[in-house]
């Protein structure tokens, strides 16, 4: 009778069959951030961060405990000509890092955080180290100057999943993030046989899902963040190894109407998912909650208090045990594009009696209240309602609420988060 309770069960499904376990159990995706990125042109990414930088940008966050449970160092570290796109060669670039990156991890692992590091092995840029002195693992095309790095090819399978594994060890890596920027289909079709279409794309996924088994294998308490320009490797076999912490390369992903969309969508199917925060605001931050969330904060800045940012922390963490629940899109799918609509959904936790709703009233939209209809709720039972912008707690039956309540937000864009909880 309700679409969503195929849904819940095949988020479920993915909770206890596709998703990574750590002894026995699955590991909750963690808040993470970026060490200080940019800087003067030509910097760009992370090309000109130093072990000094990160080190001190570590220390900062410990000095304002507004500590993550990772920080995240992104693509530039290795030799790149300045180029974070020059990919290829996975040695520490010693000129930012002369001592490796092992002062940075046990910088991080000090103030009791994990350290994550980003890698694109597959994409293989001209003059690189993998391109001068293996180009027999190498599939070209005509129409680029890049390559693929052919992980249907033993030799190189091999060769990746040792180069990785000393890396992980020596540089003190606890998460490891794969990357891929490239469309690999035009590399597959010039390289298959008319006869045996397809065949290049079966041997490199295989290829793929062997290395990471194989990482998981050599470090049981590792975890691997899946991106490809965003998520765009999303299925069955990744999901099981990986996590996309970061959803999307949407180029809006600090408009928060897009965010909100792709929590909004992807929650009907995959319960562990993030995305990125840069602007500290209320109505922001909620946008970008899901599962997991990456921190892009000048925690310099004096646009902010440490207060606040400590408060923005913990509301994460008092909220991520709830995208595991089960999820109840609470608005339809009719203009959710559009800047003039409400978005509601709920996440429920039937085995412990409480969830939260998240309610965002968008800036072109012009009524104060919708009404919700909630569900999974025990009709029988009394829940106490909890508006936490207001501070307001109201009582209702399970029946009354699944009947349909009215909520409001006066203001716009503005957000709304409602907790509650079984009291008898």
């Amino acid at each position: 009778e309700d679409r969503m309770t195929g849904h819940n069960q095949f988020r479920r499904f993915i909770l206890a069959h596709h998703t990574r376990k750590i002894n026995g159990k699955h590991s909750e995706l963690p808040l993470s951030a970026v060490l200080a990125r940019g800087g003067p042109s030509p910097c760009n990414e992370f090309t000109c961060l130093t072990e000094s930088y990160a080190i001190a940008t570590i220390e900062r966050h410990k000095q304002f405990n507004i500590l993550p449970e990772v920080f995240w160092l992104d693509a530039g570290w290795y030799p790149c000509s300045g180029n974070w796109g020059n990919v290829g060669s996975w040695v520490v670039n010693k000129e930012n890092f002369p001592n490796g990156l092992k002062p940075v991890s046990d910088a991080a692992h000090r103030v009791g955080t994990k350290f994550l590091l980003w890698f694109e092995p597959e994409r293989v840029s001209t003059g690189s180290q993998i391109y001068n002195d293996h180009p027999e693992w190498l599939t070209g095309h005509p129409k680029s100057t890049r390559k693929l790095l052919n992980l249907g090819n033993k030799d190189a399978l091999i060769w990746l999943t040792n180069h990785v594994s000393d890396l992980i060890r020596k540089e003190g890596i606890d998460i490891y993030r794969q990357d891929f920027n490239m469309n690999p289909y035009p590399y597959w079709e010039k390289s298959d046989q008319p006869q045996r279409i397809g065949i290049s794309e079966i041997r490199h996924i295989e290829g793929l899902y062997a290395f990471w088994d194989s990482l998981l294998i050599r470090f049981p308490n590792l975890i691997i963040d899946n991106c490809a320009s965003g998520g765009r490797r999303i299925d069955i076999e990744t999901i099981s190894r990986s996590s996309p912490f970061w959803r999307t390369d949407y180029h809006g992903y600090e408009q928060p109407n897009g965010c909100q969309d792709n929590s909004y969508g992807l929650n009907f199917y995959l319960p562990l998912h993030g995305t990125g925060n840069w602007i500290r605001n209320v109505y922001n931050f909620r946008s970008n909650l899901s599962s997991s969330l990456v921190l892009n904060w000048n925690i310099n800045s004096d646009n902010h208090s440490q207060a606040e940012m400590q408060k923005y922390i913990e509301d994460f963490k008092r909220l991520r045990p709830y995208f595991y629940g089960d999820y109840y899109p609470l608005t339809g799918l009719r203009n959710i594009l559009k800047d003039n609509t409400w978005l509601a959904y709920q996440l429920n936790r039937p085995e412990q009696g409480d969830g939260i709703i998240l309610a965002f009233r968008r800036e072109g939209n012009r009524d104060e209240s919708i009404r919700i209809q909630l569900k999974g709720l025990v009709k029988t039972a009394s829940y106490e309602f909890f508006y936490e912008d207001f501070g307001l707690k109201i009582n209702r039956t399970g029946a009354e609420l699944m009947d349909g309540i009215d909520i409001y937000i006066p203001a716009k864009p503005a957000s709304l988060l409602i907790s509650y909880k079984i009291t008898k």
